[in-house]
């Protein structure tokens, strides 16, 4: 689909409600609101953070307001830190019960934030007489759905693939090497997306379980084995895993100046694949990306499921960017499916951002509930809440995403950071950015499933995509 004629572009964008599922309204909790909560909180002796945490799984969750926003989190996503150390010829199991959600994994990262290796859901296999419900055609609602999954010091082979459904493969351990100094830190990330409707963050599941074998034979459980895997520890990372430091930020927006008001942004919205941390600050200095980057390293504690593609938006090229694209299938799982299903991906989501300073979420909308029409098409609206279409409703079979009223947060009030994620797409899906070859050939690569956007004005769109609810 090429760009032309805003009116035979957004066509296919007016259609009737019948088949649609409306997402909940995207909200941006103010700072002093989530400080008020926080104390209130403090104040009946509770956590002033909110979600469920152990000794082990101490930093977190992260998702959007109001839990820990930072490093990008997915909002239909839950996620968990552990820093340890494990004891010299000591052994670490962690024991878990297969949550209730779409997607899990264990990813472990070194001290830049950059991923070392994802155990996913469906390459860990269940215990004696358990179910793994996130295999195709599983038993979702299993009530026997354990597995226990080891942690050792070390690197995986540097041949093993990643990002890509590697169905009939199974793994028992995953590797979590130690870095900084004697004797050394461990981090792995515990995460949950699209937990059904109504389970908790944890997927109705808890938490895993540390199980910690000592050299003498002794076997600590959960919080007794906390003190011996030091999880209390200070964090020993580069400053630029969990966000781009605010001079090298400043830095890159001096760069980009020089050659527009408003670059990196242009109109239309130009993509960029997250590769290495070197071609993120390429999308602002203009220098091309190495041709050996390695993708999903550039992010924030990026997960290797997924692969990603980015665009800078800015509002004064239009207070309304529109985006249109064909959606990849998915398994639908948030009512509660009987079965695992199949599809394109196991995922797929956009989300609106602020800047690489800050690193915070605004909102996201993912593919069991963004409408899409008959044709196959979704249409997406992102703006400030002010400048939001009175027609860009899930009703009337529009997304709609917010910018924050602080745009980048670190300075640039119209600036929006736009990501879309694929998750584990699979081997005859040729469209997913897992497929995307060399830099500049997304579009080509990914076909009608790229995501091609427009600058309008509110008014414009309203015009333009007419909301043809059926009188009943």
């Amino acid at each position: 689909m090429k760009h032309h004629a805003i009116s035979s572009w957004l066509a296919a964008a007016c259609l009737t409600v019948s088949a649609f599922v409306a997402p909940a309204d995207a909200q941006i909790l103010p700072q002093d609101k989530l400080l008020a909560d926080a104390l209130a909180s403090a104040a009946e002796g509770k956590d002033p953070i909110p979600g469920p945490r152990t000794c082990f799984w101490a930093r977190g969750p992260a998702s959007g307001d109001p839990y820990i926003n930072i490093a990008y989190p997915d909002t239909a996503t839950f996620y968990w830190a552990a820093v340890f150390t494990v004891p010299a010829d000591a052994r670490l199991t962690l024991e878990g019960s297969f949550p209730h959600s779409r997607y899990m994994s264990f990813i472990s990262y070194d001290e830049a934030g950059r991923p070392i290796e994802s155990v996913a859901d469906y390459l860990v296999a269940p215990s004696a007489g358990s179910t793994n419900p996130f295999l195709s055609g599983a038993d979702r609602q299993a009530t026997q759905r354990n597995y226990s999954l080891e942690i050792v010091d070390g690197r995986p082979d540097a041949r093993q693939q990643s990002g890509m459904n590697l169905q009939g493969q199974h793994r028992d351990r995953l590797h979590a090497p130690k870095y900084g100094s004697a004797p050394g830190q461990q981090t792995v990330l515990y995460r949950i997306y699209a937990r059904d409707k109504g389970a908790d963050e944890t997927g109705n599941t808890g938490l895993p379980t540390p199980v910690l074998t000592m050299a003498d034979g002794r076997v600590l459980r959960g919080a007794e084995a906390c003190g011996a895997l030091r999880t209390r520890q200070q964090l020993q990372l580069d400053p630029a895993a969990m966000a781009v430091p605010m001079g090298k930020y400043h830095e890159l927006l001096s760069a980009a100046a020089k050659k527009s008001p408003v670059f990196p942004a242009t109109n239309p919205p130009t993509w960029y694949q997250q590769l290495d941390r070197e071609a993120l600050y390429g999308i602002y200095t203009g220098k091309a990306p190495a041709a050996n980057a390695p993708r999903s390293e550039g992010g924030f504690y990026p997960n290797l499921d997924n692969q990603y593609i980015r665009t800078i938006l800015n509002r004064k090229l239009g207070k309304v960017l529109v985006v249109r694209g064909k959606a990849p299938s998915t398994p639908h799982t948030l009512g509660g499916d009987a079965r695992m299903g199949d599809g394109d991906l196991r995922y797929w989501s956009f989300c609106s951002n602020q800047g690489f300073a800050n690193t915070r979420v605004n909102e996201c909308v993912h593919d069991e509930n963004l409408p899409v029409g008959p044709d196959g098409f979704y249409t997406l609206v992102v703006s400030r809440k002010a400048d939001r279409p009175r027609n860009a409703i899930p009703q009337c079979g529009i997304a709609w995403l917010p910018m924050a009223d602080d745009g980048d947060g670190s300075g640039d009030d119209d600036v929006t950071v736009l990501q879309l994620r694929h998750m584990l797409g699979t081997g005859n899906f040729n469209h997913s950015v897992q497929a995307v070859g060399k830099p500049g050939d997304e579009a080509k690569d990914m076909g009608e499933y790229f995501p091609r956007g427009r600058y309008l004005s509110t008014s414009a769109f309203e015009t333009a995509v007419p909301c043809l609810i059926e009188k009943r």
